[in-house]
């Protein structure tokens, strides 16, 4: 059991710590976006239990850590070397010491306290002397984690991946599923918003095509703000015989409307084009086809201040048609109830609705072009910003209504990737090298991101799991079938990774 010293701002907030922090350094870091520091990538544990990769493969942005970043979001812990708010600590209740060492008990408690609570774990270097600690996890404890984070098929998937060491594995499985006590999963109270200080300036960006009513609608919204944005940067890319400047007029608003008629094409581009035009302190990038309440503003402006953190992605909520309004949302948002209200780091990242300080776009220089005609752009984004050492994070107080039009918008270039043969267009990431009669599958902008951001092992692992959830995810119906398909979808997603393959040799476009 870990006894933890006290050390008490000057705020009066308590925090605790084990071993010998850096005490000068626990005013500022109480002041900003973390729950809980340590220096564990500096002491052995960076990157360690990569088994993780048997649940999410490469779709969980925090399986691996961030590198050359002296400040970043970490849940490799150390127990020997840490400081939390005691408010943290007692809310969830302290270390699970179910597990045979304390090591797994803190990366349990980090991996809990990002994924489920709501909370921040960042890593400090200097706050914690550097060391070379020894990260070992027995198969029991590895077990005895999936169980209690995950639905149990992934620990027998994980028991089919290791099946060459079948019988110390199953022993393993069996002593853990003996063991195993689940704990209930705690959600942190978010902070208390403070009023905006200074006077922030704050530019929105939105990319349109064959949606201008859409865009008047969001402006609209803009106009009944209660702190107005200083500017719209409107890209619209709609074929100049289809244009109607009339929405755009800058008398029917209260902030300035920069407009320019996109000539190049994609939704990166356009973005990359718009953020060139901006001046002011903060950029929201938005959706052409959402609509938010009068206080979205303020209210994301708040999130990031209070959180002193630089960047946050807002709630997006999906309409049930193109008809709904406010009304609509404000019903939506109650029958959320409590779930709505979880801060803590964001798990993913949103064109249509998110915030973002100018000074971190700009040193990110823009969105890869090389997304355009498929998807995957803004997850990239957000990535990037958290491999900056920034802190994303999640904002429950900027809810959107995404209406979700069936026309227009920049997925009309990219729905040429679902023709095939002659009256196929080409796409961007093609490189001079059309599909001809073989569809890639997945997108190869996605399998581009996988490979850019995760490693050679952790794409095998998407792989295979690729192909077992194809195989065995709908059950036993069918899967003669599936089976018999099984050579085209892996000439498929050979091509995918192929095409990908020829975006990473290319390089990030950022204009």
């Amino acid at each position: 059991m870990i006894e933890l010293k006290k050390y008490t701002t000057q705020t009066g907030e308590v925090l605790l710590y084990n071993g010998v922090p850096k005490l000068e350094m626990l005013e500022t870091l109480a002041n900003g976006a973390g729950d809980l520091w340590h220096s564990g990538l500096d002491q052995g544990f960076k990157n360690c239990f990569q088994e993780l990769v048997y649940q999410s493969a490469v779709y969980w942005w925090f399986l691996n850590d961030f590198d050359n970043v002296a400040h970043a979001v970490s849940w490799r812990l150390n127990t020997d070397n840490f400081v939390v708010r005691a408010s943290v600590w007692e809310a969830i209740g302290g270390l699970d010491y179910q597990y045979s060492s304390d090591k797994m008990s803190g990366l349990d408690f980090g991996f809990n306290l990002i994924r489920n609570s709501g909370g921040i774990p960042l890593h400090v270097s200097g706050l914690f002397p550097k060391g070379s600690y020894e990260v070992t996890i027995t198969k029991e404890d590895r077990y005895l984690f999936f169980l209690k984070n995950f639905k149990k098929h992934h620990s027998y998937y994980m028991l089919f991946r290791r099946c060459f060491h079948f019988l110390s594995e199953y022993r393993a499985f069996k002593i853990a599923s003996k063991n195993v006590e689940k704990k209930n999963v705690t959600i942190l109270k978010n902070r208390t918003l403070k009023p905006i200080i200074g006077a922030p300036t704050v530019s929105l960006v939105i990319p349109t095509m064959k949606r201008q009513k859409y865009t008047e609608l969001l402006l609209k919204d803009h106009n009944t703000q209660t702190y107005l944005i200083k500017e719209a940067v409107i890209v619209d890319a709609t074929p100049e015989e289809e244009r109607e400047v009339q929405y755009y007029k800058p008398e029917n608003f209260k902030f300035d409307i920069k407009v320019k008629w996109q000539t190049s094409k994609g939704s990166c581009r356009a973005r990359n084009e718009a953020i060139n035009m901006c001046t002011s302190d903060y950029i929201i990038f938005a959706d052409d086809d959402i609509r938010i309440l009068p206080d979205f503003v303020e209210n994301t402006i708040k999130v990031l201040q209070t959180y002193n953190a630089s960047a946050c992605n807002g709630l997006d909520i999906m309409a049930d048609h193109t008809n709904q309004n406010l009304d609509d949302l404000k019903e939506k948002l109650s029958k959320l109830k409590e779930n709505r209200w979880k801060v803590g780091v964001a798990h993913l990242f949103s064109n249509a609705n998110s915030c973002v300080k100018r000074t971190v776009v700009e040193n990110l220089v823009g969105n890869d072009v090389n997304f355009d005609g498929g998807y995957g752009e803004d997850a990239d984004f957000g990535l990037r910003i958290l491999k900056q050492g920034e802190v994303l994070i999640n904002n429950p107080f900027s809810p959107n209504l995404h209406l979700k039009p069936p026309v227009g918008g920049y997925r009309f270039w990219g729905n040429q990737s679902r023709i095939l043969g002659k009256k196929r267009k080409s796409q961007p990431w093609e490189l001079g090298k059309p599909v001809k009669y073989v569809r890639p599958v997945p997108s190869p902008t996605i399998s581009y991101k996988f490979l850019k951001h995760f490693t050679a092992n952790q794409i095998n692992e998407w792989r295979w799991k690729h192909f077992f959830l194809y195989l065995f995810k709908k059950g036993k119906k069918g899967i003669f079938i599936r089976l018999i398909k099984l050579p085209y979808k892996q000439l498929q997603f050979n091509k995918s990774l192929k095409y990908a393959k020829q975006l990473v040799i290319k390089g990030e476009q950022l204009s």
